[in-house]
């Protein structure tokens, strides 16, 4: 029973009472804390979601003659001691050169040119974002900035690399068929520039989650897979073997390591054609 004279408080009104004071007593995110953990449009690199969505433990059974070592870069990089790669036994290489429409690897001539000068055989990829523009759209803009190829011997079909959004909803806000729709719609166009079917770059669980584990791009396309462990495991519907791996990641400052399923006379059989 109130004290006579006083105003019995509703509950909505000490509630709101109480949030204001919390309010006023924390104090605000700066603007940059509060998008902190979404990276800024063309930072994406290739593997950059799987630890966070497939994990990264195990160790890949060592090298040998039947695989070849590759690692790829962007440019978290910066100028890329290709000499030092060279020597440790890395024999190839794939170099970002784009990502949706909007962006282009300002180390991209030193690191595309720098590996070829040491005697690698390279390639370039290009970050796909479908939630921006489409594939054909994309595909042409990634061979007029450093994707297209040459019949030199020393140039790699270029890469579609096509795994989680660093920006956003994982499957870019696309249905598994709308994207299966826009992957072809770049591989399709692709081909069209440079006669020449694209690598195709992914982990086999975004694959099945955002295409269903669609499996008609198997015959033409190589698969370039994604797994940081001990072995490559399952493979996306369709391929029945892969023709590279990614196998570990050591951060966006140093690149990522890869490894070709074959000696160095297969690498050089895919850059021919």
């Amino acid at each position: 029973m109130p004290v006579h004279g006083s105003v019995p408080l509703r509950p909505s009104l000490v509630a709101a009472t109480a949030a204001a004071l919390l309010a006023a007593l924390s104090p605000a995110l700066p603007a940059s804390a509060q998008t902190e953990s979404i990276p800024a449009r063309g930072s994406a690199y290739m593997g950059m979601g799987v630890p966070a969505h497939d994990g990264e433990s195990g160790t890949p059974v060592p090298g040998d003659a039947t695989r070849t070592e590759g690692v790829d870069v962007s440019g978290h990089q910066g100028n890329v001691a290709w000499s030092t790669l060279w020597n440790s036994g890395v024999k190839w290489a794939y170099v970002k050169a784009t990502e949706g429409t909007y962006y282009r690897n300002t180390y991209f001539a030193q690191q595309y040119n720098g590996s070829y000068n040491v005697g690698m055989i390279r390639g370039s990829y290009h970050f796909a974002t479908p939630d921006t523009t489409s594939g054909a759209t994309q595909a042409n803009y990634f061979v007029d900035h450093g994707g297209g190829w040459s019949g030199d011997g020393k140039t790699l079909p270029g890469a579609l690399d096509i795994e989680w959004n660093p920006y956003g909803a994982a499957c870019y806000g696309k249905s598994q068929s709308g994207m299966v729709s826009w992957i072809r719609s770049f591989l399709n166009q692709y081909r069209s520039r440079t006669g020449r079917d694209a690598v195709v770059y992914t982990a086999t669980s975004w694959w099945k989650q955002c295409t269903g584990n669609y499996g008609g791009f198997a015959t033409a396309n190589p698969l370039w897979i994604a797994r940081y462990s001990s072995s490559v495991g399952e493979l996306p519907a369709g391929w029945s073997y892969y023709t590279m791996w990614q196998y570990t990641s050591s951060g966006p400052t140093v690149g990522d390591h890869d490894r070709f399923n074959g000696a160095l006379d297969r690498v050089r059989a895919l850059a021919d054609g």
